[in-house]
């Protein structure tokens, strides 16, 4: 992933000045108790998004104020428990840091988004796609297309608020439904993310696990490989059957407005192409996505556009007049408020989450799973599930691989597996199925910068749906399941 922040959610060892001192009163909050926030979640969340809107029509439920609620519920459960405000506090704190990498960025996407639509990067991108790509192939291309882009980045994130942004255009304006265009490009995005070596998840899972980093994604090709395979076969077999219907007139009237409106030529390759060369050259992901913002917003004042428009677009997002509707529709998004919904749904996420886990609920409700996991098929079942969990419970990606992966650590080491099965079950379970998660950093994230919501999007990332599916199987069966000595592994990973 793109945001790199400090994945340790470890507590600080002191008390600020004024703060009450922890309390050394025993306050393990049990399996019942830690369930009772998880049961209001899941409660809330189906009165706001699916109880209300049927009784309320027009009423568009969240889940901010489902969050908020519970983790105000779990924070009265460990008060209850002893737990004082103050270590409370400390832990939202703790997780809310650990968020604000993805925060930056989602609000730099924001502005980029903007300057390369006024400019006409984003619109000179689409017309190419349209020249280049027809809709019988446009899925698995996309696919394709973002897997090198983000193995060659190690990030999902920059892939889809660049390449999938411009993608989700080229296919509203041929007539493929968004939410197809977005799992493909999401599948791709984390084909690399998981692969790359220059992904931070890539190099967290083995540091968790403690193997190292090459061990470890050659190992994640047995599962990988294949889930990106069946992948780009249902993406083939969508594309041949797709009945599409161009948007607002045929394809050969949005490339003629296009044209006239941007005139699309090699000055709005430069923006990307710099992007891409930095990206190339491994430089950290914020401030290249700042500069190509910058520089999208210069290319847009050299091209005559008011500097003061200009402006106005990275921070309220782009108002096009095409004289025709649907391009306008396409193409009005971005803008630094636009992340506005996206980042206080982190927000809450990260208050739920962060008293869930500084107060051992999650850990409780880890460790349970632990205790029914008796074979080593149950123990990789049960390690990709606390790491779906976490992304569920967390809201983030990194407390996903962080926290299974230290708790589970003694327990492959006790039964003899080598620690590359759990550094790869953590990003099976983990950083796979982050973008499924409506209030996940990550599926916040692709949801905005998409422009589709993540319940809509999701039945159609086949990768992260097949890739935890793939994990559990050769848990069960024992395929490539290693040993502690690696001599005796089946084989050499599929190239």
């Amino acid at each position: 992933m793109s945001n790199a922040t400090d994945p340790d959610p470890s507590p600080p060892s002191s008390t600020r000045e004024g703060e009450e001192a922890p309390s050394s009163a025993p306050r393990t909050i049990s399996i019942l108790w830690a369930m009772v926030p998880i049961l209001t979640l899941v409660g809330t969340l189906a009165t706001v998004i699916l109880i209300l809107p049927a009784y309320e029509p027009g009423f568009e439920g969240t889940g901010h104020l489902p969050l908020i609620i519970s983790g105000a519920v779990a924070a009265l459960i460990a008060r209850a428990h002893g737990w004082r405000w103050p270590e409370i506090q400390g832990g939202v704190l703790r997780a809310i840091h650990l968020a604000m990498g993805a925060v930056l960025i989602l609000i730099v996407i924001g502005m980029l988004m903007g300057t390369w639509l006024i400019s006409g990067i984003v619109p000179a991108l689409i017309d190419w796609g349209l020249m280049l790509l027809r809709p019988s192939y446009f899925l698995p291309a996309s696919c394709a297309v973002c897997s090198i882009v983000s193995v060659v980045s190690g990030s999902s994130w920059s892939t889809a608020g660049t390449i999938g942004l411009a993608l989700i255009g080229v296919g509203d304006v041929m007539g493929v439904p968004s939410p197809y265009t977005a799992g493909a490009v999401i599948s791709g995005a984390y084909f690399g993310d998981k692969l790359s070596p220059m992904s931070d998840t890539t190099n967290l899972a083995p540091a968790m696990a403690g193997t190292d980093l090459f061990t470890h994604v050659r190992h994640m090709l047995w599962t990988t490989v294949p889930s990106w395979v069946i992948s780009m076969t249902i993406y083939t077999f969508m594309g041949l059957n797709l009945e599409v219907q161009p948007m607002g007139g045929s394809v050969d009237e949005i490339h003629a407005l296009i044209q006239a409106q941007f005139s699309p030529s090699w000055v709005h390759l430069l923006v990307p192409g710099i992007t891409a060369v930095l990206v190339l050259r491994k430089m950290p992901a914020l401030p290249v996505l700042l500069l190509a913002t910058v520089l999208g917003g210069a290319l847009a004042v050299f091209q005559g556009q008011p500097l003061g428009t200009t402006l106005t677009t990275t921070m309220s997002g782009f108002a096009p007049d095409t004289g025709n509707a649907s391009v306008d529709e396409l193409l009005a998004r971005g803008g630094m408020m636009s992340m506005t919904s996206t980042i206080l749904l982190i927000l809450s996420a990260m208050f739920f989450g962060g008293v869930m886990e500084c107060t051992g609920m999650l850990r409780t409700l880890a460790l349970k799973i632990l205790s029914l996991a008796q074979s080593t098929g149950s123990l990789i079942a049960s390690t990709v599930f606390t790491s779906i969990g976490f992304n569920i419970l967390a809201g983030d990606q990194y407390i996903a691989v962080v926290v299974p992966g230290r708790m589970y650590g003694p327990e492959y080491e006790a039964r003899g597996l080598h620690p590359k099965n759990l550094s790869r079950a953590l990003e099976d379970g983990g950083t796979i199925t982050s973008p499924l998660i409506p209030w996940n950093t990550c599926g916040a994230y692709m949801s905005t910068t998409l422009g589709v919501a993540t319940l809509a999007y999701l039945p159609f990332c086949f990768l992260n749906i097949i890739n935890p599916i793939i994990s559990i199987i050769y848990g069960y069966t024992g395929f490539s399941i290693a040993p502690k000595d690696p001599e005796t592994s089946s084989g050499t990973p599929p190239t």
